[in-house]
């Protein structure tokens, strides 16, 4: 009898201390610092021909991102269809695009429905495409400041920035370069 008590004991204290063991690695994982956005990111903005407001920061923490200005009617519009692949291609593995439409370089559509249009309708844009808004220049867009600040300010439509998810790698692409480019692909391939 004696044996039988001192057998529960231990086998008692074992799962105790199993529990234990199991509860301090399940605190040890939940102990990670929530992911934080980048300071310039750090805005919410009203979706393209939407009344949907998206929290930029929430959009994009700890994630890598292609920031776009883009144009309706400008001869580097197709691009649309490059950058949509890039973002059916790499958003499983946490890119984010977003579009921000401008008419600083006059090749913006006047009516922001007639943009929707363009981006949802002609090429089948499914990223995140914001309302339209200045890219350069003092009225510039405070994202499109701080990517000026660290690379370039965009000096024509559809200027690419990569961004890496900790914000220490920053590229710019200008106009010439298309998403569907091994240049922009490695590029992209490298910020992941």
């Amino acid at each position: 009898m004696k044996k039988l008590c001192l057998v529960t004991i231990l086998a008692v204290s074992a799962l105790i201390s199993g529990a234990k063991a199991d509860t301090n690695i399940a605190s040890a994982n939940n102990t990670a610092e929530p992911t934080t956005c980048l300071p310039f990111m750090q805005h919410n903005e009203k979706k393209l021909h939407a009344n949907d407001i998206l929290d930029l920061c929430e959009l994009t923490a700890g994630k890598p991102m292609l920031i776009v200005n883009t144009a309706s009617h400008c001869g580097f519009t197709p691009q649309f269809t490059g950058l949509e692949a890039l973002h059916q291609t790499y958003k499983e593995k946490g890119l984010v695009v977003i579009g921000f439409p401008s008419n600083d370089f006059f090749q913006e559509e006047d009516e922001e429905k007639d943009t929707a249009d363009i981006c949802f309708v002609n090429y089948g844009v499914t990223f995140t495409m914001l309302s339209p808004a200045h890219v350069w220049g003092g009225n510039a867009h405070p994202i499109f400041k701080a990517l000026a600040d660290k690379t370039t300010a965009p000096k024509w439509n559809f200027y690419k920035y990569l961004v890496s998810a900790d914000g220490k790698t920053i590229k710019h692409f200008n106009s010439k370069v298309t998403p569907d480019s091994d240049v922009f692909i490695d590029a992209v391939n490298t910020i992941l």
